[in-house]
């Protein structure tokens, strides 16, 4: 039986969707947008992530074409995780919803609660 990863909706939102969704993939694109990434660092940017979903997401991004892995021959073994063009390409899309989530948040009085979003498309974000 094929993989559900594999078999993607064929209507093109809900194609985008399946390919974005979950609670982490957008937050991890977000990191890797100013730069490739070890596996620790974005452990450390991103908190409550555990390591298994951390990979397991990672993996999925990797076969949807939108992250990349380089190791390097190295001891101890180094992995650096980056945002292919495809994955940068959605930039723009998570800037969008980073602005709608902050737009809701003032409809809702919730706003002091929030993250700031400090990535914007086209421009080297400072350290998140």
């Amino acid at each position: 039986m094929a993989d559900p990863m594999k078999r993607l909706p064929m209507l093109p939102v809900e194609r985008a969707l399946k390919v974005i969704s979950g609670r982490w993939k957008a937050v991890i694109l977000y990191q890797l947008f100013d730069g490739p990434k070890r596996l620790s660092e974005l452990q450390k940017r991103i908190p409550p992530i555990t390591q298994k979903v951390l990979i397991q997401q990672l993996r999925e991004m990797e076969e949807h074409g939108l992250v990349s892995r380089e190791v390097f021959a190295q001891v101890p073994a180094r992995v650096d995780y980056a945002a292919t063009p495809l994955g940068q390409s959605l930039a723009p899309v998570i800037a969008t919803l980073c602005d709608w989530g902050r737009r809701h948040a003032a409809d809702l009085g919730e706003l002091d609660a929030l993250s700031e979003c400090r990535y914007r498309p086209g421009a080297r974000s400072e350290a998140a």
